[in-house]
């Protein structure tokens, strides 16, 4: 069982880490906001092949909730999307995985900020070293850069798509108690839903590309893989050994996008890169040695 739930997780770090690949490889034969629309109108509509009696089952609670559902959609599943598509116009599918590693940053800044969660000082310092990787990636390992706040357009909007949805992940603590099969569902719907006035957008300016045979293959994975695949591995990972230990796993993702963005884009991996990914990654796992234990008998 503990090797299974060790397959689900790396399954869905390999195929979280695939997006940004597969984002770069829609450049020039489907445009960002279209491929949001696509995507997660093929995953909404595999996703009520099955789980539709689940979602009627759950009607009330969804009517209860559904601002928030939207919301949720809304912000972690569109807005992010559209942010990293559109940032991998302008910046190479190495960056866009390193920076996605700036979330748990986001996360433990929020959860203090927001809620006062105590923190610790191996906290901090892993906040520290997560920060300065992912600045030494989005300046490109420029001084001068980094001096002058000279941030590539992709980069900036990558680490607003890291805002958008360290946000997300934050209000997930509002969530309803919910079936998952219901939850995702509804939440694919409305990113759909809400992804559609930006489509009509692009279509609007003449920036829209509609999918060639590239495009839908690009679609037909992103829809299936890091949309389906990866939330349903995710959660069972969790059901066998817990959320603390499956979350370690998300640390893969960064590795995981660095490593098939020069196997499958031929992208250079610099030093700077190898630098950054060290920073992160020793910073997140710093940060989690560091978590304060909690008192017997208290949750």
């Amino acid at each position: 069982m503990i090797l299974r739930a060790y397959l689900f997780l790396i399954i869905t770090s390999l195929s979280w880490g695939g997006n940004a690949v597969a984002g770069k490889l829609a450049v020039g034969h489907i445009s960002p906001m279209v491929l949001t629309s696509v995507r997660w109108g093929m995953a909404f509509a595999i996703l009520m092949t099955f789980a539709l009696p689940q979602v009627r089952r759950d009607l009330h609670v969804i009517r209860a909730n559904l601002p928030l559902l939207i919301g949720y959609g809304m912000c972690g599943f569109t807005f992010f999307n559209i942010l990293l598509y559109s940032a991998l116009e302008y910046t190479t599918a190495i960056n866009v995985a390193i920076e996605q590693a700036g979330m748990p940053m986001v996360i433990f800044l929020a959860n203090f900020i927001l809620f006062r969660i105590k923190v610790t000082p191996a906290q901090i310092i892993g906040f520290g070293l997560t920060l300065a990787g992912v600045v030494l990636t989005a300046s490109s390992g420029s001084l001068t850069r980094l001096i002058g706040l000279q941030l590539n357009q992709g980069d900036a909007l990558m680490l607003v798509a890291v805002l958008c949805y360290g946000g997300y992940t934050v209000a997930l603590r509002y969530k309803p108690v919910l079936h998952w099969q219901s939850m995702i569902t509804v939440m694919a719907g409305a990113a759909f839903l809400t992804s559609l006035p930006f489509s009509v957008f692009e279509l609007s300016r003449g920036t829209a590309i509609l999918p060639d045979a590239t495009g839908w293959l690009v679609a037909i994975f992103t829809a299936v893989f890091p949309s389906l695949v990866a939330q349903v591995m995710f959660i069972k990972g969790n059901e066998i050994i817990g959320s603390n230990r499956a979350g370690v796993f998300i640390n893969l993702v960064p590795i995981f996008g660095t490593l098939l963005s020069v196997m499958i884009l031929a992208e250079i991996l610099h030093l700077y890169h190898v630098i950054a990914l060290g920073l992160v990654l020793g910073g997140i796992w710093l940060s989690e040695r560091g978590k304060r234990r909690p008192v017997p008998g208290t949750r």
